[in-house]
């Protein structure tokens, strides 16, 4: 029962600062440019991480998917995604990805990837779970649209083989339209059911999800993440802009420090409200 975890050398879980995750995803639309930009601006927005997707368009869905041509042209290769890494790592913002395939779970092993993602359509994706459980990296794994038996086994898998991970509360709507839809108490209870990291994974279009999720026990937030909402392609529109992403940092620093700590005494702040008080 695992309450923190290790990405690189940052330690995420319970009494640790809340680790937010910047998720490029295919934002970049396939330019290796745009993607090193999208991880500066991530850094430069107060992200912990940015977040890839490493995956071959052809075994991650089939030739007459409707999103087939989408991924085609968003895919960045393995060379450059090396790349991309010692770019992140140069700018001291940790980098990670998603894999969709044998061969990315591979790729990502041997550029030493300090952490896996397994995204929410994954998670029953047993052959998948166990290829990445296997590499013994930290692994986190959003468990939208699964049920409690889908969760079990896939922590049965992690366990198996004694890898550390988390898991994120996740609503798999591209955007979560209603705040009523988030249900946040989920992450505490993810925490309490299975004794590990718990977070949000958010996909609504504001930030008040998000921070409120502090107080609702996550230790991880990841946040879809664009230059522009405006521009073309599959996620920019409910991404949140490097302005809109940095209140979200900031909003996420605000309620840590509104959480604060248990007290059982007067604080300095009650000081002079002292002399006021009431005995019998």
């Amino acid at each position: 029962m695992a309450t923190e975890i290790k990405i690189g050398d940052r330690a995420v879980g319970e009494g640790h600062p809340v680790f937010v995750i910047a998720e490029i995803g295919i934002n970049h639309n396939g330019d290796l440019e745009k993607a090193k930009n999208l991880i500066r601006l991530a850094k430069e927005s107060g992200a912990d991480a940015a977040k890839l997707q490493t995956y071959i368009t052809e075994k991650r869905v089939a030739a007459d998917s409707l999103v087939f041509d989408i991924l085609k042209q968003c895919e960045i290769g393995f060379d450059d995604q090396a790349r991309l890494f010692e770019y992140a790592a140069g700018l001291d913002i940790v980098a990670f990805s998603t894999p969709f395939d044998d061969e990315s779970v591979d790729f990502l092993a041997s550029i030493d990837c300090p952490c896996f993602k397994i995204a929410s359509f994954d998670l029953v994706n047993r052959d998948l779970l166990r290829r990445t459980a296997a590499i013994g990296k930290p692994m986190i794994v959003s468990r939208g649209m699964a049920n409690r038996e889908e969760i079990d086994e896939a922590v049965g898998i992690m366990r198996d083989n004694e890898c550390e991970f988390a898991l994120l509360h996740c609503v798999s709507a591209y955007p979560v339209e209603s705040h009523t839809e988030l249900n946040l108490h989920t992450i505490r209870a993810l925490n309490a059911a299975y004794g590990c990291v718990a977070g949000l994974s958010d996909h609504s279009l504001a930030n008040d999800g998000a921070i409120l999720s502090v107080g609702a026990g996550a230790s991880l937030i990841e946040k879809h993440f664009t230059y522009s909402r405006e521009a073309e392609g599959a996620d920019h529109a409910i991404s949140q802009n490097p302005e809109g992403f940095r209140q979200l940092a900031d909003g996420v620093r605000r309620a840590e420090e509104s959480m604060g700590r248990e007290i059982w005494e007067p604080i300095e702040a009650e000081n002079d409200i002292l002399q006021y008080r009431r005995p019998s």
